[in-house]
């Protein structure tokens, strides 16, 4: 069942038009990813399709029903501010205490619920950013590249935490990524966008077509020759123990 589709939808800002004919569409339980380079209308994409903004042209379809959880690129919070962690998660809602203990303790934040959220560090934050936008078990989890400005670690443990969160609730996920060999490794299906929907598919596909490797050169085939490794490795470890079962 689609979640969320979009027909022919485009933004125009003043004269300049950002988004053309946008065609996709979102399906239970998949991870759908959205490269492109930088300008390309990514995140207006998104906010398109949580509801933030409306296309100027086109149509977008939500399934009755279907509620979004959503983290953001950046999150500016003036530090003046008082504004714990556990402020910030009942922010999202009617949520019962219990409810939310279990979701900082899921996201490993728990011992960070007294701390002021401007005094967190980058992993920590997003995480905390997460942990909101589980608490309403969403069928749809959209994020704008969650890992920016993390160093290597604390991106490898975020996107486990996000594969792990996904396969317990049974939400899709929807997010704007750079991280190229993330994209290749776990997503079901990738959109690459440049004002338009330059090409889509899996990541095998999506990696072969002329306007990726345009967009993405050497970067591209890095992150595919890795996708190919990893995906031989495991068909080449599957068939030594078909073998050694045989």
């Amino acid at each position: 069942m689609s979640l969320i589709s979009t027909r022919g939808v485009g933004i125009r800002f003043g004269g300049r038009r950002v988004l053309r004919d946008i065609n996709l569409s979102i399906r239970e339980r998949e991870i759908v990813t959205i490269v492109g380079p930088n300008g390309s209308g990514k995140t207006t994409l998104l906010r398109v399709l949580i509801g933030a903004q409306s296309p100027t042209e086109g149509v977008v379809t939500r399934g009755a029903g279907v509620s979004i959880g959503y983290v953001p690129q950046r999150l500016a919070i003036d530090r003046s501010m008082p504004l714990t962690v556990s402020r910030w998660l009942r922010l999202a809602g009617a949520h019962q205490a219990s409810d939310r203990q279990r979701m900082a303790e899921r996201v490993d934040i728990v011992g960070l619920l007294g701390e002021q959220m401007t005094s967190l560090s980058g992993g920590e934050f997003q995480r905390a950013l997460l942990a909101q936008a589980l608490l309403a078990r969403p069928a749809l989890l959209v994020l704008d590249e969650p890992t920016q400005g993390l160093d290597q670690p604390a991106v490898a443990s975020f996107y486990r935490l996000i594969e792990a969160v996904r396969g317990e609730i049974g939400c899709a996920v929807l997010m704007v990524s750079h991280d190229l060999h993330v994209v290749m490794r776990s997503s079901d299906h990738v959109i690459c966008l440049n004002g338009h929907v330059c090409c889509e598919g899996t990541p095998t596909v999506v990696s072969a077509a002329p306007e990726y490797q345009a967009l993405f050169g050497f970067g591209a085939e890095g992150a595919l020759a890795l996708y190919r490794h990893e995906h031989d490795h495991r068909h080449d470890h599957a068939d030594i123990t078909d073998t050694h079962a045989g």
